[in-house]
């Protein structure tokens, strides 16, 4: 159980928890560190990891950084609509989709980590900036609540023990006080979910750029 300034954002997750259907939320400050997490903690070094060559920028980056290679699928039309796997891992770019019970669509994925996103004005759950994972796995929750916070546990660095390293890809309290107060919008006034359609967004075709398949 968190302590302190920790407390609002643990409440954050729970929420993102009941609304998703997801065992385990970890919320982070944006999606691309959310997919870098993810797509380090199932070890893809050296894999060839697969996706629509129309996506956000940041995806192809996140999985260079982890130490994979970049295969780009080709997509008809010039948008991208809803949730899509990382074809070579289990991990899931869910900026474009953000509904009740989703998570229970992965089922069949055991462990599938799905990454989502609160930031730009386009997204359901607006914050600025912002992301998440979600999971089934209890060890890759504590592992993702430890490694977007430096390493550390959700206590004082004067009373931590240091034995991991980590990133500073924590979502500040006050963001996730935000997201908080705004869950409410999700849900009918006799309390049932409400389902959210999925974005539909134009990408550039990123497969023509060189930068991400040398």
């Amino acid at each position: 159980m968190a302590n302190g300034a920790h407390v609002v954002t643990e409440m954050f997750e729970r929420e993102l928890c009941r609304y998703t259907g997801a065992p385990y939320a970890v919320a982070v400050d944006n999606q691309s560190n959310a997919l870098f997490l993810a797509l380090t903690r199932e070890g893809v070094q050296g894999r060839e990891i697969t996706i629509p060559a129309r996506t956000y920028p940041s995806v192809p980056c996140e999985i260079l950084h982890a130490g994979a290679r970049v295969r780009f699928r080709p997509v008809q039309g010039r948008t991208l609509k809803g949730a899509y796997r990382l074809e070579g891992s289990n991990v899931w770019d869910s900026a474009l989709r953000f509904t009740a019970g989703m998570y229970l669509e992965h089922k069949p994925y055991s462990g599938a980590l799905v990454c989502l996103s609160f930031t730009g004005p386009y997204k359901h759950l607006k914050l600025g900036k912002g992301g998440a994972i979600l999971t089934d796995d209890h060890e890759a929750f504590l592992w993702f609540k430890r490694a977007r916070y430096s390493g550390r546990r959700e206590c004082s660095y004067h009373d931590d023990h240091f034995d991991m390293l980590g990133w500073n890809f924590y979502m500040m309290p006050e963001v996730a006080a935000r997201g908080l107060l705004m869950m409410p919008q999700f849900y009918h006034l006799d309390g049932t979910p409400r389902e959210m359609e999925d974005i539909e967004l134009p990408y550039p075709d990123l497969s023509k750029y060189e930068v991400y398949t040398r």
